[in-house]
């Protein structure tokens, strides 16, 4: 009778929590094509948007020279490009010297000691931002890549929708199946998280490493990086210093317009999930752990009821591919919408 019931259980939750990211699935969307966005007479007389780049580079040799050209190519936005140098060892520091003579908006900051009270990265960024000269500041990361048009399509929407924030996620430089199931079951963890900001609910924020852009004078107002010092999910963070100060945020899936180097294996996936998620418990040790064996129990139970024989064994054992195969549907439309759109 247990059995049973623990089957029932299971099956039941799975299938809970996948009308659940259905239901948020619907404010996942792509970011608009540009034909789309159409600025009004009162914004074009403004003339291009200023914007300042900022990018935290540390032992970034395999990866800077290509951040740096696909960043400068970026169209319809005046635009600055602050590349911080965190005491890099390798040969990060000259590659972006000699960059820096081909481009003069390319602008590199050198970072020699990291002061006591900051982790590296939210030194960097804080000091990048210092340096910013733009009303508008991206923070990406050095391993990410955007479309040309991708920057001018999230200054547009802010306009739009009013927002201080828009925020992007990263799809895959580098796409193997096992890192697209990493890459979906990302998207899933965090889609109340883009509902919640995408429909301005109280206390709901979001912000992402790949693509993270902010009016300056939002930045300034909620605090910036200073207030981040010693924060690991700084990303994330910042969006819910924006909202604290009032500001609206929109995310979207970032998909092939920003692309990010998540590795070349699911295990890569796995590692860089596995950190980003224990964050977000606050490194609380005994509640990851509990939710860890909730998990474990439940798909522990997924497993048995497949060799059960029993009708509600087998739901136990159906009910997981509910969520995913739900949320890959739902995924799957808005990227064919997306392109569908862009080609219309």
């Amino acid at each position: 009778m247990w059995m049973t019931s623990l089957f029932l259980g299971t099956a039941a939750l799975f299938v809970a929590g996948a009308g659940a990211a259905l239901w948020h699935l619907r404010w996942l969307q792509r970011l608009p094509p540009l034909d789309s966005l159409r600025m009004d007479e009162a914004i074009r007389s403004q003339g291009k948007p200023h914007c300042s780049v900022i990018v935290a580079a540390r032992d970034e040799e395999l990866t800077i020279e290509q951040t740096v050209r696909r960043a400068l190519a970026q169209r319809g936005v005046e635009m600055e490009l602050i590349v911080v140098d965190d005491r890099s060892a390798d040969r990060t520091g000259e590659i972006l010297k000699q960059l820096a003579k081909e481009d003069s908006r390319l602008k590199v900051v050198r970072v020699e000691a990291l002061p006591e009270g900051w982790l590296g990265k939210c030194h960097a960024c804080h000091v990048g931002a210092l340096a910013a000269t733009g009303d508008w500041l991206l923070f990406t990361d050095a391993d990410c890549w955007s479309k040309p048009d991708v920057l001018l399509r999230a200054l547009r929407v802010a306009e739009r929708e009013q927002a201080d924030h828009v925020t992007l996620s990263s799809g895959l430089a580098v796409a193997s199946p096992g890192l697209r199931a990493g890459s979906l079951l990302f998207h899933l963890s965090i889609a109340n998280w883009f509902s919640g900001v995408n429909r301005d609910r109280p206390k709901a924020h979001l912000g992402l490493g790949a693509f993270n852009l902010v009016r300056a004078s939002a930045y300034r107002q909620c605090g910036g990086y200073e207030a981040l010092r010693l924060t690991v999910l700084d990303d994330v963070k910042l969006g819910l210093l924006l909202r604290r100060a009032g500001k609206r945020t929109r995310a979207f899936v970032g998909g092939d317009d920003v692309e990010a180097l998540w590795g070349r294996r699911l295990w890569d996936a796995v590692r860089l999930m596995e950190k980003n998620h224990f964050a977000t418990f606050e490194f609380n040790l005994p509640l990851a752990l509990a939710v860890i064996m909730f998990l474990t129990l439940l798909m522990v139970a997924a497993v048995l009821g497949a060799v059960s024989g029993t009708n509600a064994g087998l739901a136990a054992a159906l009910s997981p591919s509910a969520k995913t195969a739900g949320a890959s549907s739902s995924v799957s439309d808005s990227t064919a919408a997306s392109r569908a759109a862009a080609a219309g």
